[in-house]
């Protein structure tokens, strides 16, 4: 299956339920692999900011912005993701996002 039919077949589904966290985050993710950046960072900004937080959403975002040279920006994802998974429970993602946070080290400043 090729990259535009996921995502041609992700954005017919979201026709149906424009509100499936899980189609919106596939939809990000294929935009992301297509180089559609800007469509891509929409997409999982709107699910960060869902009820509760998607939280996959903030890291999958984040490692966008680290590829594009964004650091400033990854690292402000990063640290809220890591407050949105707390508040869930969710130490594995917790602590995956404080992985990727410290490995960026000084990069960007």
């Amino acid at each position: 299956m090729s990259a535009s039919t996921r995502r041609e077949k992700l954005e017919a589904m979201l026709k149906q339920e424009p509100d499936d966290a899980f189609l919106r985050y596939g939809l990000a993710g294929e935009y992301d692999n297509e180089g559609r950046t800007d469509e891509a960072v929409a997409l999982y900004r709107g699910l960060m900011q869902d009820q509760p937080p998607h939280v996959p959403s903030f890291f999958r975002c984040a490692q966008l912005f680290v590829r594009e040279d964004r650091i400033a920006e990854a690292r402000a994802l990063l640290r809220d993701g890591i407050e949105a998974a707390r508040r869930e429970g969710n130490a594995h993602a917790a602590g995956e996002m404080s992985e990727l946070l410290a490995s960026l080290g000084a990069m960007g400043e």
